[in-house]
């Protein structure tokens, strides 16, 4: 599947690559798929819905996203590897291992450390994807806006009740809170996750580019 193969998106690839990434692609950005379920995940199991200002409801539901991402000509998918790694019974019930306390004693072990080791690259991954935010925008991509692949970790409880965030230069909204299916849109990319995961986690995140 071909690529935006133009010279001008050479330097935000190599920076990507130069700043940890295994792989960086530019996509045309009407192939980010955005569907409405997706934010149902947000939902139903994960601890950030309603706590943080960078997830869901406090941010665009996926119809106010797909107009505001029908304003964008490209996308850079970058992926990078986690040092979290568990075992493949784990893997296949990774939230279920970690919170329901009728999960094995063992299980639960496991899944616990692989999100304190995936967490902890969190922080990384958004000073890379910021540096890539700011490479663009210094490029002439005036627009370039950064989204990551995890809810945001920058404080230890949210400012969620005043509706005002204390680092709004650093924070960014995570793909999946405004409805972006990335397993569907890496594999239009030529980067497919692998579901479930096998070895070493793979997280993704986005760079909207106009």
């Amino acid at each position: 599947m071909a690529h935006p193969g133009t010279d001008e998106f050479d330097l935000l690839r190599t920076t990507a690559l130069s700043l940890g990434a295994i792989e960086a692609e530019v996509i045309p950005a009407e192939w980010v798929v955005v569907e409405h379920h997706v934010t149902l995940k947000c939902r139903t199991g994960c601890l950030g819905y309603g706590r943080k200002l960078t997830c869901p409801p406090h941010v665009p539901t996926p119809g106010e996203f797909s107009q505001i991402l029908s304003e964008y000509r490209f996308a850079l998918i970058v992926k990078f590897e986690s040092p979290a790694t568990a075992d493949r019974e784990v893997f296949r019930s990774l939230y279920w291992s970690w919170l329901d306390p009728s999960s094995p004693p063992e299980q639960r072990e496991q899944a616990s450390r692989f999100w304190e080791e995936y967490f902890e690259d969190s922080p990384q991954i958004l000073s890379v994807m910021l540096e890539l935010e700011r490479t663009a925008f210094n490029a002439g991509f005036t627009f370039a806006l950064a989204l990551v692949n995890g809810s945001c970790r920058l404080c230890e409880t949210c400012n969620v009740e005043s509706g005002i965030c204390r680092h709004p230069t650093r924070a960014r909204i995570p793909e999946h809170a405004v409805g972006i299916n990335m397993k569907r849109t890496a594999e239009r990319a030529g980067m497919p996750l692998r579901f479930p995961i096998e070895g070493r986690a793979t997280p993704m995140a986005l760079l909207l580019i106009d």
